[in-house]
């Protein structure tokens, strides 16, 4: 049976989650097929989700690369996965349970029912809904999207969410080899990319939790990376070379 609603799931050292997520995402009111990117996982990350293969048919999908080549990457992969599979909606999630699952549906809905392009899972559309954070990280969070919306104008509050359903309408407009980001920044660069050509951007609100397993993905090339790009994003739009 072929399935309109595909999510993409970059993994690297998912060991502990990869499984219990397959079988949360696979159970949920709507159906769903998945897509993982794993980046070489040495914790036999990849090996968990061919052993699931084999339980639920059809719906398990894998891309294996060689070694850590970046969020950003992992995803344009996945978009171009999903559009040459005809999916329509294309929807983004980590596998550390900071994004819930049952959330899925929330995202799909506003897309399908034309009432959205991209419907964005967000931490800060209704105050802050984020647990277990110290302070020191929601304050950088916090500050980042203040200062990615001043720059860019993006009309959202959670510019750097990476929890989204996307209509496949969206991905074959926004010229998916011209994207450069990787971290934080790949985020806004999709969202701001798609408000400049023209599409509807819709905040949808999250509970966002700490990952229960494993070690965040964040550094400080992240921050630095999500700091300069939206000035060049800002400037390549001006300039008509976005």
């Amino acid at each position: 049976m072929k399935r309109d609603t595909l999510i993409i799931i970059p993994t690297f050292n998912e060991s502990h989650n990869v499984s219990r997520l397959i079988d949360r995402l696979l159970s949920l009111e709507i159906e769903v097929d998945l897509l993982f990117v794993d980046d070489g996982s040495p914790d036999g990350t990849a090996d968990i989700i061919k052993s699931k293969q084999v339980e639920y048919t059809d719906r398990i999908h894998l891309i294996e690369r060689e070694g850590k080549l970046g969020l950003g990457t992992a995803y344009v992969r996945g978009f171009k996965y999903a559009l040459e599979h005809h999916y329509q909606f294309i929807c983004e999630m980590d596998a550390d349970f900071s994004h819930n699952p049952d959330d899925i549906p929330s995202l799909v809905k506003p897309v399908m029912d034309g009432e959205a392009d991209v419907a964005v899972g967000s931490r800060y559309s209704k105050g802050i809904s984020i647990v277990n954070w110290p302070l020191s990280r929601l304050i950088l969070s916090y500050g980042a999207n203040l200062y990615a919306r001043f720059i860019t104008g993006i009309p959202i509050k959670d510019t750097t969410a990476g929890f989204k359903c996307i209509h496949r309408k969206v991905l074959e407009n926004i010229e998916l080899d011209k994207i450069r980001s990787n971290g934080y920044a790949f985020q806004i660069e999709i969202h701001f990319r798609a408000w400049k050509a023209g599409y509807r951007l819709k905040e949808v609100s999250i509970i966002f939790r700490e990952r229960e397993e494993g070690v965040s993905k964040m550094s400080k090339a992240i921050v630095r990376e999500a700091v300069w790009r939206v000035w060049a994003l800002k400037f390549r739009s001006i300039v008509g070379k976005l």
